[in-house]
């Protein structure tokens, strides 16, 4: 807290951090209570306010200490007349009269009166319109000058590295914490001003915003920028902060109320709007909270949240031998009736639990199940913009990049042709080759790959539509030339189950009209292998199936893209038990546990099945899950520095529940070199997260190699752009 010192003939000194608004005008201070220990309360046209701008001495507003890198220094003089060794003449300053007693006892009584200042509240400040094109979808229209990094007009902004990174973020972070960290920048380089009020950003939703992003930083080998000190620009909440993030939410904070007099099962079958869904999903989790949570995994590429809402006796968390199942709509922005059946869903399994449905309490209890409603809520608002009916065929298909995101995953199926010709060669969980980051690779993709490696998924369905099917990977064909070949996986016939699991339990699948709406699948049992349909590459299924241990399948829920909303009712009576009765589905086959003989869980132990080249691998707590047809298997267990474990395993016909088969693995005799044949295989580091898909070691990441300092001091790779752009060198950017 600063303090004001009487200085003999000489007014008021202030000791603290801040300007005294009126510096050098004869205006008097007083420091601010702890609680702004940055702001100082003045007294001018009447009345006290705080103001925290930046300076020190009181009557002395050119001496200021703290310039930050982008501000312009006067050159030191140099030559014979700037010799060091000449002693400094005495300055003069100004003189102020001292302050009368009764302004000053004014000032005390206001201070004593107010315990906690509130933001600046300076009458001088002049608002104007806010007219930077990088902050133009802030969340407040006016803003003031000189900003809290002191710079004084439009074009000092605009020419600034600070702005300069702001505006060019999303490229340098690959859409990582996008559009969070450029509103942010903003409350700073152009602070919110209301009728003569700066008020600053909320200090934990810098410090949130840092934990999260700070990793994207430090793979480009960037210092965090010194403009977004979470202490030094932004403030408490109870000092009248406000969310600068607040425009992203829209609303979504505000609860809709319900008709009156409907009871809270109430199911309303309309279409969502983003914020409409946002709400709908928050609230029923608020109303299941024991079983049930909302979480994001990402942004799109225009800011909004994928949002997920999980069901599972213990929300949070992955629970030993408890399998994990993803249901994910609206891929394709303008395929709206997938997303639509997610929301009833989630409130269909919540109502239905605490109405005490044993099914759903079953289900819920011994299943953790997760929802993306809307994987392209960007496209959704194209499409949802012309409306049921109006909507074209692919009006909205694309993300807000123009990407159509079930296009937009690695090819892993090319490479795991080449693998599957290839004798001993593993051809599961293929890493994502190095050369696939440097093309455009949409931040939904990338949120759902982050996602897919953080939860060991076991099943999954995707839901679109355009046709009455439900198809199952591969997704492209073994020959690139030929678009319709029938293209199988190792698991065909547990595809095969999957998929009938879905169509055989809906009332249009089975119906026996050849003229309906997917009646040319009629012969086929309204399946049918992807491929053979027709060919694709990056699909999001044949990712799943070669980089994880999941399975998935896609959903075509009808010939209707964009169905009005009286049909909304209908399309879930159709697709309600078939979205049950596949989500039960994985908990056939069988799972366990690998430990070592102490009862240390395995990680990434192989789980293989005889006459199935397609293995899965435990999770970090030894647990796993193995997809399996009815009939009799040898499944084999192993791990590096392991003796192999094979068992006999029977699946009956009839069995809807996994049987449980557990692996006690015996370490090998010192010295010993019988490890597995393809273990060992090492792949590039990915932007991901670390490891790759297996685990184990991999291989450095040229890509980061090149972007590590050098023995020589040599900068980054990204510090020549700035530096081209800027007269001012960012240094603040180094690390090192």
């Amino acid at each position: 807290m600063g303090k004001l010192r009487p200085k003999e003939g000489r007014g008021a000194l202030w000791t603290g951090r801040g300007t005294p608004p009126g510096a050098g005008r004869g205006l008097y201070l007083l420091s601010c209570p702890s609680s702004s220990p940055s702001g100082i309360l003045s007294l001018a046209s009447g009345a006290a306010h705080c103001n925290p701008t930046p300076a020190f001495a009181f009557g002395a507003p050119s001496l200021r200490r703290g310039r930050e890198p982008s501000e312009r220094r006067a050159p030191a003089p140099r030559g014979p007349s700037a010799t060091s060794l000449r002693r400094p003449s005495k300055v003069r300053r100004p003189t102020m009269p001292p302050p009368p007693p009764l302004l000053l006892l004014t000032v005390l009584v206001v201070a004593a009166a107010r315990p906690g200042c509130e933001f600046e509240r300076n009458p001088a400040a002049t608002c104007m319109d806010l007219q930077l094109r990088t902050c133009s979808d802030a969340a407040y229209n006016h803003t003031t000058f000189p900003n809290l990094l002191q710079h004084r007009s439009w074009e000092v902004v605009e020419a600034s590295s600070e702005y300069i990174l702001l505006s060019v973020l999303h490229q340098l972070l690959e859409g990582q914490c996008n559009p969070d960290l450029r509103l942010l920048g903003c409350a700073v380089l152009a602070p919110r001003c209301e009728g003569g009020w700066v008020r600053r950003p909320c200090r934990h939703i810098c410090e949130g915003l840092r934990e999260v992003c700070q990793p994207a930083f430090d793979a480009i080998d960037m210092a965090w920028p010194y403009f977004l000190d979470c202490h030094r620009y932004f403030t408490r909440e109870d000092e009248g902060c406000y969310d600068p993030l607040e425009k992203l939410r829209g609303g979504l904070e505000a609860d809709e109320a319900l008709p009156s007099g409907l009871p809270p099962t109430f199911i309303r079958f309309s279409h969502h709007s983003y914020a409409q869904m946002v709400r709908v999903l928050r609230r029923t989790a608020s109303r299941c909270a024991h079983v049930a949570r909302t979480y994001s995994i990402g942004r799109s590429f225009d800011g909004r949240e994928l949002l997920v809402i999980e069901f599972s006796s213990r929300p949070g968390q992955h629970e030993l031998m408890e399998p994990e199942v993803k249901l994910i709509g609206n891929i394709h922005g303008n395929e709206v009736a997938g997303r639509e059946m997610l929301i009833y869903l989630a409130q269909y399994l919540c109502s239905e639990y605490l109405l005490g449905n044993p099914r759903i309490q079953r289900l819920l209890n011994t299943t953790r199940i997760h929802l993306l409603p809307s994987m392209n809520p960007d496209g959704y608002e194209v499409a949802a913009a012309e409306g049921a009916g109006y909507n074209g065929w692919t009006s909205g298909r694309q993300n807000a990049q123009n990407l159509d995101l079930n296009r937009n995953f690695p090819d892993l199926t090319s490479e795991y042709y080449r693998l599957a010709e290839t004798r001993g060669a593993r051809s599961d969980h293929i890493p994502i080759p190095q050369h696939y980051w440097w093309g455009k690779v949409a931040p939904e993709t990338k949120a759902i790959m982050k996602w897919m490696q953080t939860i060991p998924f076991v099943l999954s369905a995707s839901l679109h539509g355009g046709d009455l099917v439900v198809s199952y990977p591969f997704d492209f064909s073994q020959h690139p030339q030929e678009e319709k070949m029938f293209s199988p996986t190792p698991d065909e016939k547990m595809f095969k189950l999957l998929s009938r699991a879905y169509a055989d339990v809906h009332p249009m699948m089975m119906d026996r009209s050849e003229n309906r709406c997917g009646g040319n699948f009629l012969k086929r049992g309204s399946i049918i292998n992807g491929a053979d349909w027709y060919s694709f590459t990056g699909g999001m299924s044949d990712f799943n199936y070669l980089h994880t241990n999941c399975f998935e399948i896609t959903v075509e829920l009808g010939c209707v893209k964009f169905p009005p909303e009286e049909a909304l009712y209908t399309l879930w009576q159709h697709n309600k038990e078939s979205l049950l009765n596949f989500v039960e589905t994985v908990h056939r086959g069988i799972k366990g546990v690998v430990t070592d003989k102490f009862g240390k869980p395995v990680k990434n132990a192989r789980i293989s099945v005889k006459g199935i080249r397609h293995d899965i691998t435990t999770a970090p707590d030894g647990d796993y899950w193995r997809l399996l047809p009815p009939g009799i298997h040898i499944v084999i267990a192993q791990a590096p520095g392991y003796a192999k474990v094979i068992k006999k395993v029977i699946i009956p016909t009839r069995m809807k529940r996994a049987g449980r088969v557990d692996f006690i693995l015996q370490p090998l005799g010192l010295g010993s070199k019988n490890f597995f044949h393809g273990l060992r295989r090492t792949g590039p580091h990915d932007p991901l997260g670390g490891a790759s898909s297996l685990g184990e070691a991999t291989e450095p990441d040229p890509l980061r190699a090149r972007r590590q300092p050098s023995a020589d001091g040599s900068k980054p790779w990204w510090w020549s752009y700035f530096t081209s752009l800027s007269t001012h060198r960012p240094r603040w950017l180094l690390k090192y």
